[in-house]
């Protein structure tokens, strides 16, 4: 991505970049596969009541219940990835990295479901918001700690061989615009 050594904030705008266009591209497919008006000879009705969409299709057997199932989530899992890489932050703590990331994806997911009530052919399913929250949710616990821990480790460079600490600062202070000044001695207004 043309980083130069000793560019670790040239690195984070390289890599947050990529992460937005990635999410964007992603995005665009996922509201293109989900939103465009179907030519079907019949319509299921909605099903609002969970788990009855899964049970029905665990009934049609193996095969058919993994295709569905495993495409429901899959179908917003590389959210989980690309919402935390598009934030940019490598410093975050797991669980409120884990807690943005699936809170973020199941309002999209709820966001797609009821943008599908106005679809022709798009029938509303709670089991797929149920299901794509559950694949952000994996596809983050999968990836992003592990990925996290090895940019930490020393993966940007500029930063390798620093105290946790110190490379957040050098980040932030070599990132456009500098850090945030402060004015010190000035006193809280009454």
């Amino acid at each position: 991505m043309g980083v130069r050594q000793g560019s670790g904030g040239q690195a984070v705008i390289h890599f947050r970049a990529a992460g937005v266009t990635l999410l964007l591209v992603h995005l665009l497919l996922v509201g293109w596969l989900t939103l465009r008006p179907l030519d079907v000879p019949w319509m299921m009705a909605a099903n609002f009541e969970p788990f009855a969409g899964i049970r029905a299709d665990l009934a049609r057997g193996p095969v058919e219940a993994a295709r569905r199932i495993g495409g429901a989530l899959l179908l917003l899992a590389p959210l989980g990835v690309l919402l935390p890489m598009a934030g940019g932050r490598v410093s975050v703590p797991s669980w409120v990295s884990l807690l943005r990331t699936v809170t973020a994806g199941a309002l999209i997911s709820l966001a797609i479901e009821l943008g599908q009530t106005g679809v022709p052919g798009q029938v509303v399913d709670v089991d797929s918001l149920l299901l794509n929250t559950a694949g952000v949710a994996l596809a983050h616990l999968l990836v992003v700690p592990v990925c996290r821990a090895r940019l930490r480790r020393g993966g940007l460079p500029g930063v390798r061989g620093l105290p946790r600490h110190e490379a957040e600062t050098r980040l932030r202070d070599e990132a456009p615009g500098g850090s945030t000044p402060t004015i010190t001695g000035v006193g809280i207004a009454p």
